[in-house]
């Protein structure tokens, strides 16, 4: 019985199925943010991880505008703007209106915002490290710069469906 080797690859082919596997990586990855950020939502008195990217902005920042923090944390001005008038009831955040400018409020971070991120920080990063841990500084580095490319290239899409 001859046991005959699969035909070789050609690089072209090669090249596609790289590019297939890491497309389906990535989706597998959004997948799974999107899972966590449904489970999280439907923790009664839990936060959203969009709440948590506010919280998570203010951390080791001065006060901030809500247009400031809206942008750090990838959400409307006004979902931001709802998101702290909830925080702000919650006791993990304070506001108030800037000396400079009475317009703007200015939003911290309070002890127990702060705590909060803390122990969030302290959960996930360690799961973090173990995970990225078998690679090279230099294969996170190209990793970093592939999602920097798809992150570019969805936006770009993003903004020629708006100009529609």
């Amino acid at each position: 019985m001859s046991t005959k080797s699969p035909p070789a690859r050609s690089p072209l082919q090669a090249r596609r199925d790289a590019v297939a596997e890491l497309g389906r990586a990535f989706k597998g990855a959004n997948a799974a943010v999107r899972r966590l950020r449904g489970r999280e939502a439907r923790h009664p008195g839990g936060l959203s991880d969009a709440q948590y990217g506010l919280l998570f902005s203010l951390c080791g920042q001065e006060a901030m505008s809500a247009g400031e923090l809206a942008h750090a944390a990838d959400v409307s001005p006004a979902a931001a703007t709802e998101m702290l008038d909830a925080l702000a009831s919650a006791g993990l955040v304070e506001r108030q209106r800037s000396d400079h400018d009475r317009r703007v409020v200015l939003t911290s971070l309070t002890e127990q915002g702060l705590a909060l991120v803390q122990e969030r920080r302290a959960r996930f990063e360690p799961r973090w490290r173990a995970a990225l841990g078998q690679f090279s500084d230099k294969e996170l580095r190209a990793g970093a710069a592939i999602l920097n490319r798809i992150r570019d290239m969805f936006d770009e899409v993003a903004d020629e469906e708006g100009r529609r």
